[in-house]
């Protein structure tokens, strides 16, 4: 493990004074941010400027108004567009929380990000979040023209929860004669809400995501005990996989996460889809928003550049 990430893990563990799975769902959203704030220094860089950055909202089924921000990086129309649903175990982050990781990615790919502030736990329990995250993709592919981008090339991505709502928003696409989305990129996602893949216990402690925290983050999402058998929270437990669009999916060596990603991967292989699959070595949950702690994280960004090429040229 690279001696920063290592650096990393001893200084949480030094400052944390109270584990976020002890902690209400606001005192936890709180404290994490405030942690994030002061780490920031240590794991990102400044914020990239683009060419244009907006918040807005846009309409849920229910009526409720889904905050939105649009990063626009060059002047120009047309552009690809990436639908971004942020990680937080559905309970934590924002719209800040991910904000240069939406940067980096609108420049690195010439293209439009709209990242999606869903609802969040507990106070909206599965289903809501899914639900908002695909009304917001809806409306994306809808109003493309109006954000400068173009719906014939729309990528889903997300890390964690957010890699999770991102290829559930492809599965209710597919389903339900949704958007045309062209390809899935998935950092380190969640499909199986069973929680019962080894890697969890492997690395259950001293790895910054631990195995009470990711029971604490499911206890908080899902409605009743049979959730956790649903498609729409385990997409690994979907039937039929075929026809989804081509998937990148990133995982990281000391990640709980790891093998469920893994899964993954091979039950969509197993369907006919196109995947490429990292494992990203020496690496640990949420690097992806860590890109100064190692060289390995940037690197991320340049192969899911290297993946959409082909479709954004």
């Amino acid at each position: 493990m690279p001696l920063k990430v290592r650096l990393l893990l001893w200084w949480i563990r030094l400052t944390e004074k109270t584990p976020i799975y002890e902690l209400p769902a606001v005192t936890a959203r709180r404290v994490s941010k405030e942690t994030l704030e002061r780490a920031n220094k240590l794991i990102d860089y400044a914020p990239i400027k683009l060419f244009a950055v907006k918040n807005q909202t846009v309409k849920a089924r229910d009526g409720y108004d889904i905050p939105i921000r649009i990063y626009q990086p060059i002047d120009a129309d047309n552009l690809p567009i990436i639908v971004f649903f942020h990680g937080g175990g559905f309970v934590i982050r924002d719209l800040d929380s991910h904000d240069n990781s939406c940067r980096r990615l609108a420049r690195d790919n010439k293209a439009i990000v709209v990242s999606v502030d869903y609802r969040l736990a507990p106070e909206y329990k599965f289903p809501i979040p899914h639900q908002d995250s695909y009304d917001a993709t809806v409306w994306v592919s809808d109003n493309a023209e109006s954000i400068n981008g173009d719906a014939s090339r729309l990528v889903v991505m997300g890390d964690s929860a957010g890699g999770n709502l991102a290829t559930v928003v492809a599965q209710i696409a597919r389903d339900e004669n949704g958007p045309k989305i062209c390809h899935q990129v998935l950092i380190y996602p969640t499909t199986d809400a069973r929680l019962n893949h080894p890697s969890i216990d492997t690395f259950s402690e001293g790895y910054l995501l631990t195995k009470p925290m990711i029971h604490w983050f499911s206890n908080h999402y899902k409605s009743s005990k049979e959730d956790i058998y649903n498609p729409l929270m385990s997409p690994i437990l979907c039937r039929d996989l075929s026809n989804m669009p081509p998937t990148f999916i990133i995982t990281a060596e000391f990640d709980p996460l790891k093998d469920e990603g893994i899964a993954y991967a091979h039950r969509l292989k197993q369907a006919g889809v196109e995947v490429r699959h990292t494992d990203y070595t020496g690496l640990v949950h949420a690097f992806f928003n860590m890109p100064k702690l190692h060289k390995s994280c940037l690197r991320a960004y340049e192969e899911i550049k290297e993946v959409l090429q082909p479709i954004f040229r």
